[in-house]
Order: C-alpha cells, then sequence, then structure tokens
C-alpha cells in the first residue's frame, strides 16, 4: 500500500468532517459563513490532528480561492509579498494557510496587518498555542478565532470505518481499541499508525500496533478536560500550599506536553492572586520564571518551573489584591462615576498640595467621597505594609 492515508482520506467537504460539530453542523455560525462564501481572516487554534489544516483548505474549495499552504518556522516575508504580487489584478483573492502561526516572528506577524487590513488575501492560521498569549492584539482584532477540540474515540472509530469502506483489511477488536485510544483525539495519528501496520499485515493485531507505538500518545494537552483538571489541580495544590502535590501535578503537566510558557504564566497569575503582597518577592520569581523558560525551554525549565512551584506553595497566601480590583470593579458598575477632586486636576494644579513638601505626607481628599476597596488580611509583608501606612499617616507615633 503506496498511499499516504491521512492524505488520501483528508475529508473534501464540510459534510465529511468527523468531529468540530461547534464548527461544521448545519445551524453552526462557521459553516453559515462558509456556506455563504464570508469567512475572512481567521485563527484555528486547537490539538494537533483535529482537522485544521483539513478546514482551511475546505474554506479554499469552496470560496474558490487560490490556496497557499506555508509553515511559520522556516516562512519567507518575500515569499508573501510575491503571492500578494502576483494576485494583485486578480478577481479572486488568496487563501494563505499559516501553519504553526504561533511561531512567527514579531516582524513577520507586523508584515501581515496591513495585507489584512486592505484585503488583498484571506490569511489562515493554525495554531496548537491560545492565540491570547502568541499572537500579537493587531493580529487578532482583524481576525476571527475559532477553536478546535481534541475527537472523540467516537469520531475516531467513524475514520476506521471510513478506510475499511475503500481498504480492504481486517482488524482485532483490542487492536481497533488501542488503536483508537493510542492516538489521543488525533486523527492524522490514528491513519498513520494504521498505514504503517497494514504494510506489514493487512490484518491488523495488537501486537502489531505496540511495536509500532509502544505508548498511548500523552493527552496534557490534546484532551481540553485532562489539561484544564490538571492546570486547575496544580494551582490549587499550591494555593494549598502543598509542595508535594504541587510538584506532583507539574510533572503530570509536563510529562503530558504541555508548554513551559502556559504553565509560567499560570504561576504568574497566582503569584498575584493567591499569594499578592503577603510575599511581594513570589510575582518577581514567578515573572523571571516565565522570562526564563521562554528562552530556555524543556527539559531544562522542568527544574526552574519546580522551584518556583515550591516557592510560591512555601509563600504565605493573601488574596486582598485580588478582592481589592474586584471591589473597585464592581463598584464601578453598580455606581456613578466619581468626581475628580479639583485639586487633582490640571486646572486647580495650584491647589494641589505636593506631599514632598510636607515630608511625605499631607491631609487631602483624593476621592470625591471616602470609599474602601482595600482589607488588608495582616499576612506575611501586607502586615509591614500596613504599618509603613499608619506610620506615613502618623497614626502610629
Amino acid at each position: 500500500m503506496k498511499d499516504n492515508l491521512a492524505l488520501k482520506f483528508r475529508p473534501q467537504k464540510i459534510d465529511e468532517v468527523c468531529g468540530q460539530e461547534h464548527l461544521c453542523s448545519k445551524d453552526a455560525p462557521f459553516r453559515k459563513l462558509l456556506e455563504k462564501r464570508a469567512i475572512s481572516h481567521s485563527i484555528f487554534f486547537g490539538p494537533a490532528g483535529v482537522g485544521k489544516t483539513t478546514l482551511a483548505k475546505i474554506v479554499s474549495t469552496r470560496m474558490e480561492l487560490p490556496f497557499y499552504e506555508m509553515d511559520a518556522t522556516n516562512l519567507k516575508v518575500e515569499e508573501i509579498r510575491k503571492i500578494l504580487k502576483n494576485h494583485k489584478n486578480s478577481l479572486s483573492k488568496p487563501l494563505i494557510f499559516i501553519d504553526e502561526v504561533h511561531r512567527l516572528l514579531k516582524t513577520q506577524q507586523e508584515v501581515l496587518l496591513v495585507p489584512m487590513e486592505k484585503r488583498e488575501a484571506i490569511i489562515i492560521g493554525a495554531s496548537t498555542e491560545n492565540p491570547y498569549f502568541t499572537l500579537s492584539s493587531g493580529i487578532r482584532s482583524r481576525s476571527m478565532l475559532f477553536e478546535f477540540y481534541p475527537l472523540e474515540n467516537s469520531d475516531l472509530e467513524k475514520v476506521i470505518d471510513r478506510v475499511m469502506k475503500k481498504i480492504d483489511f481486517s482488524i482485532n477488536s483490542d487492536a481497533k481499541e488501542y488503536l483508537i485510544s493510542s492516538s489521543s483525539g488525533d486523527v492524522r495519528s490514528l491513519l498513520n499508525l494504521l498505514e504503517y501496520a497494514l504494510k506489514i499485515d493487512s490484518h491488523v493485531e495488537l501486537q502489531t500496533l505496540k511495536s509500532l507505538r509502544p505508548q498511548a500518545l500523552k493527552d496534557g494537552v490534546s484532551s481540553n478536560s485532562t489539561h484544564y483538571e490538571l492546570t486547575s489541580a496544580l494551582i490549587k495544590s499550591i494555593r494549598g500550599s502543598d509542595v508535594d502535590a504541587g510538584l506532583y501535578y507539574l510533572a503530570r503537566l509536563i510529562d503530558g506536553g504541555e508548554s513551559a510558557d502556559f504553565i509560567a504564566r499560570r504561576l504568574v497569575i497566582l503569584s498575584s492572586e493567591d499569594i499578592g503582597n503577603a510575599n511581594p518577592n513570589a510575582l518577581n520569581l514567578a515573572n523571571s520564571c516565565l522570562q526564563s523558560v521562554s528562552k530556555i525551554g524543556f527539559p531544562e525549565a522542568r527544574i526552574i518551573l519546580a522551584q518556583t512551584v515550591i516557592y510560591l506553595a512555601s509563600s504565605p497566601k493573601s488574596n486582598s489584591s485580588y478582592k481589592a480590583i474586584n471591589e473597585a470593579q464592581n463598584y464601578l458598575k453598580e455606581s456613578k462615576n466619581l468626581k475628580i477632586p479639583k485639586h487633582l486636576t490640571k486646572s486647580g494644579a495650584n491647589l494641589y498640595k505636593y506631599p514632598h513638601d510636607f515630608g511625605g505626607f499631607v491631609e487631602q481628599r483624593y476621592l470625591e467621597k471616602e470609599e474602601i476597596f482595600y482589607k488588608s488580611q495582616d499576612i506575611g509583608f501586607e502586615k509591614t505594609l500596613n504599618e509603613w501606612l499608619e506610620k506615613i499617616k502618623g497614626k502610629v507615633k
């Protein structure tokens, strides 16, 4: 068998796509836009092997647009400019598909902004990373964002049945179960494994599959439920000051293929939300962790992440800052905006009392009326901050 199964059985029409019902069902907004040939710049993001490239090709076919496929890892700006130039006077604009779009450099992303704005081409990017973290605001604001989900086992079973209708082969029930479960929602992986198994024998057995793939693909990033549950367990363990549980869930995320950047970003958020000024250095360490792992990567990044997890779990906890900003934002929703006191405005600058002229502090109103949003829990370094405020305002002699 010489055919590449992943290519041979790639869906040609949207009705042939397995899974992604939220995009491909008859009532799905994406499908309605496609039927009206109204798809514009888009970012397809989700796990590998779930149909992002396939759907981009279907868009190209349905909208009768020339299709250009590129990979961000070796993309040259001159290639895009050449495509745009060749279609400058064409009635049909090109559809430029960029795989791994999150790997584009900032300067490469900026090159796309003008042709996207002028609609000189339709740009569709595919990414396994969350575009909110990996793409510039300029790209995001010009694009529709469509998330792709891991395929269910039932979806993969339909793919196998479809192949069996075209190719004469047989497969044991336990082999079929392993073929599906070990692919972890990745149809490309399933078809590639099946292809090589069929090169060996037209009857597929479990032993053959395990010899080609000894272990199942990790499901850290290919299963939404696992992804979110592990992340949640990591955060809650650190919040609960359980160092060992934090390290365990960190190891699970790393072993499952989660990106170091994603984990570090979550730790930065936690350091402010759950520790805050109880230990201000937690934010510094978490931010240093984020900067470090983005440049170093695995496997060494695991050490930096572990150090940060241990430090955060061991730190005193306070959500005072988190609650304070929530209080302030809720006040804005429920109340009229307070007027800025005249002495704080440019026109009333002559009325403003410069604290440094009074030894560092002077009584004056900064809000139209007194409101209290911040309530210190007096935990860790928060206690020191309270003492500083009291001393600054002369409440402690």
